[in-house]
């Protein structure tokens, strides 16, 4: 199995000279401009390995590379490592050549070892890296520009993984702590030294995050000198710093204003499909639970029949037409089809049968139904506690009557990870585009040692499950890895394990003269933006 595929070496150097060819041509004037971009979410750390985040990654692998990087569409292509092959349990990666980090010094085999072994010991990870490691063994130098992975068995998700992880520097970011330097280390930019294509300058918490171009950058020059991020969640203050010039690109305008913003001739709008699912998590840990009354003291979580009430109750196809103003498509499972893993017979998201909920919440003995208090980001999502609000009026009709405790991104993680809520809206996207890192971080039971269960916190459990999500890891055969992987998701899904509610359609809007291809997995890496006459 080899990843110097002729195909992915020709898109690699496809993009390369369409990317020099424009840097070569905007060379006199736009090469010196900078680039304002505001975020909807600001990011947790600078530590590329502290939280599994998207607004995180999309920083960090602006400012590190992994081994192997996906395109706009999440297709694998070599990158740190420019062919890989596999013997058995060893997988042998073959560095590039010539690369250096953006203080100078040499990027070597010895920097892939320092990064992976450093994934699971950085404390208090909301989301641990760890989970790219699955199976892995041990991870060697054979020589400067030569990696030897070892895994338990074959293991054919490991060059997929791999996009998980932006190498660190082993000089720069070595420590006395276990992690080498730490994460606060890390977020003051001490030890903050990677190869991508940016380099970082500052970060004022609340206020802008600053990068400039990396001169020591292997690939093409980016196209802009310095890009300053802005966190400004409120989706119209995000739109009115566009409009008012003080911004030249912003993430997920509100859906309200996009037939105003596509119309502006000052303006282009970009919208992707992601896979990004926005879900419902529920408890379903012991027989109590937080943010319930009128239950008798019982957590109803644990009822399957009160889960698929909960379920029944969504209309997800209205919720997206009218709170998500059509950019998103109603789910049935946790991974768009026809994506890996994902099944076919679950392509298409069922009705709502609210007649049928309040039947099965009498069954479970809850005939005058019970109330509930769902957790929310407010900010982190599209529109996400106006869904939040879509879905509480929907439970509301069934007998749950359901109050919302939507916070600031940061305070939501933080009390979802303290296990503050029975039941909460969240969203997951994966950079591999498979079913597995989907099942093994929401829904296999939670193993901090393995790197499983890494944001599973419903705390579920279902031991058939886990065993094909295990047993898929080294199969092979993609067809029969794939077909595992579904039963896997159909088994979750009729349990109930959680509900999936949506994937989002990201949208980008941007003045005239920036160019700027949207993301399958909602990435906002400035560096593939680039201007345009």
């Amino acid at each position: 199995m080899r990843g110097n595929m002729s195909s992915a070496g020709l898109r690699r150097c496809l993009w390369v000279m369409t990317a020099a060819a424009a840097a070569a041509g905007f060379a006199g004037s736009v090469l010196a401009r900078d680039l304002v971009v505001a975020l909807k979410t600001e990011p947790t750390s600078m530590d590329p390995q502290y939280h599994a985040l998207t607004p995180n990654v999309q920083l960090s692998q602006t400012l590190f590379d992994p081994l192997v990087c996906v395109d706009a569409n999440i297709v694998p292509q070599p990158c740190l490592a420019q062919s890989w092959a596999a013997s058995g349990n060893t997988w042998t990666f073959k560095l590039r050549p010539g690369v250096k980090f953006s203080d100078g010094s040499p990027f070597t085999a010895a920097d892939v070892v320092f990064t992976f072994d450093r994934a699971g010991k950085v404390p208090n990870s909301p989301s641990s890296f760890k989970v790219y490691l699955q199976k892995v063994e041990k991870v060697e130098a054979v020589d400067p520009l030569t990696v030897r992975i070892t895994t338990s068995e074959p293991y054919p998700l490991l060059p997929t993984n791999m996009v998980g992880l932006p190498i660190m520097s082993a000089k720069a970011a070595a420590g006395p702590a276990a992690e080498g330097k730490t994460t606060t280390e890390l977020n003051a930019g001490n030890g903050l030294v990677g190869t991508g294509p940016y380099k970082f300058v500052s970060w004022k918490r609340g206020t802008e995050i600053v990068f400039e171009r990396n001169p020591n950058y292997w690939g093409p020059a980016p196209a802009w000198d310095k890009v300053t991020y802005r966190p400004i969640s409120n989706p119209a203050a995000r739109v009115a710093a566009l409009l008012a010039g003080d911004v030249d690109l912003v993430e997920d305008p509100p859906t309200d204003d996009l037939e105003r913003l596509r119309k502006d001739p000052k303006l282009t709008v970009e919208t992707k499909a992601s896979n990004r699912i926005i879900y419902v998590a529920l408890d379903q840990n012991g027989p109590q639970t937080p943010g319930v009354q009128g239950t008798n003291g019982k957590n109803p979580m644990l009822d399957k029949r009160v889960r698929e009430a909960l379920s029944l109750a969504i209309d997800r196809q209205a919720l997206v037409s009218r709170t998500m103003g059509g950019i998103a498509t109603p789910a049935a499972q946790l991974l768009p089809f026809p994506m890996f893993g994902a099944s076919r017979k679950l392509a298409t998201a069922a009705k709502a049968d609210p007649e049928r909920a309040k039947a099965l919440l009498k069954a479970a003995g809850y005939p005058d139904g019970f109330s509930l208090v769902l957790g929310t980001p407010n900010g982190r999502y599209i529109n996400d506690s106006k869904v939040a609000q879509t879905l509480a009026a929907m439970w509301t009709r069934i007998g749950v009557k359901t109050s919302i405790d939507a916070n600031a991104p940061a305070v939501f993680f933080k009390n979802r990870d303290s296990y503050t809520y029975s039941a909460y809206l969240a969203g997951w996207g994966t950079g591999t585009g498979e079913m597995s890192n989907t099942l093994l971080s929401l829904l296999v039971m939670p193993n901090k040692e393995k790197g499983q269960g890494t944001t599973n916190r419903s705390r579920y459990s279902n031991p058939a499950m886990d065993k094909l999500v295990f047993d898929s890891g080294g199969t092979i055969d993609d067809g029969h890895r794939a077909a595992m992987l579904s039963l896997a998701s159909e088994m979750a899904m009729a349990d109930f394990a959680m509900l999936p509610i949506h994937f989002e359609h990201s949208v980008w809007a941007m003045k005239k003269g920036i160019k700027f291809e949207g993301r399958a997995d909602q990435q906002t890496m400035i560096q593939y933006a680039r201007p345009v006459k």
